[in-house]
């Protein structure tokens, strides 16, 4: 695999927080497909400058200084249903620094986070109400249509008698065509667990696709366009870290094991 050089300040800032948590040069390379020099180097200059982005040349001053960017970062992690307007004010509370929450929403940003706001409901018309509860075996048979039918029994076929599938519990997986469908092709279904998102590591994979798609230029405007950028962003992730996600399966059953079933940090 080809080894970047180079990096942007968003890739810069999520492996700086790795190497925060305790993760090694070498594993954080690895993720990322980063030479370990360019890791190592970007590492030593946060730890002098205290800063993971580069400095760059004119423009308008900054609103904030870095402590003042640290400040928010640790805050958006100590809560993390905070939106950027309450961290603001925060901020404001703490260091007397007026700014606003889209100044407060880039620097969660460039720190590899997102900022969150609460949205208004939209009205569900009698209509709307009446389709959001048929849509569950609509979205069943598109579910056995596109995506069981035409890879997971090719999967199955390629695997062999050990094969063993794992979904969720989203409404749309449990209906009686799925079940049917399954028992039909032979193939097995590993019982899932109930609100345990930290058990399954996809969530991981979305989570960097999201990611990278916040980080263009420009965001989609359309259905058309997020699924075109959502398969360009796809090709792009790194094999190694799809490898080591799955090889997590064995250390994320331990911990939920060893902390009785309790949440995990994962």
């Amino acid at each position: 695999m080809a080894r970047i050089n180079h990096l942007d300040d968003f890739t810069r800032g999520r492996m700086i927080g790795k190497l925060e948590e305790g993760r090694t040069v070498t594993s954080v390379a690895a993720e990322f497909g980063i030479n370990k020099r360019v890791v190592s180097r970007a590492w030593k200059a946060f730890q002098t400058t205290g800063t993971a982005f580069r400095k760059v040349g004119g423009g308008h001053l900054r609103t904030t200084t870095t402590g003042d960017d640290r400040y928010i970062i640790l805050q958006a992690k100590r809560g993390r249903r905070h939106s950027a307007s309450v961290i603001a004010q925060q901020l404001s509370t703490a260091t007397g620094q007026q700014v606003s929450r889209f100044t407060v929403a880039r620097r969660l940003l460039k720190g590899g986070l997102f900022a969150r706001r609460p949205e208004r409901c939209l009205p569900l018309k009698v209509d709307h109400r009446r389709h959001r509860l048929q849509r569950g075996s609509v979205i069943g048979d598109r579910y056995c249509e596109e995506v069981l039918l035409p890879h997971v029994r090719l999967f199955r076929g390629a695997i062999g008698p050990y094969f063993i599938f794992m979904d969720d519990n989203a409404r749309p997986h449990r209906i009686l065509a799925v079940e049917e469908l399954l028992e039909s092709e032979d193939i097995t279904r590993m019982d899932w667990p109930a609100y345990s998102p930290d058990l399954n590591s996809i969530e991981h994979v979305w989570d960097a696709l999201g990611r990278r798609i916040a980080a263009r230029l420009h965001h989609p405007e359309n259905t058309q366009q997020l699924k075109q950028m959502l398969i360009e962003e796809w090709a792009l992730l790194p094999q190694e870290m799809l490898h080591q996600l799955v090889l997590s399966m064995r250390r994320r059953c331990e911990a939920i094991i060893a902390v009785r079933g309790r949440h995990i940090p994962y």
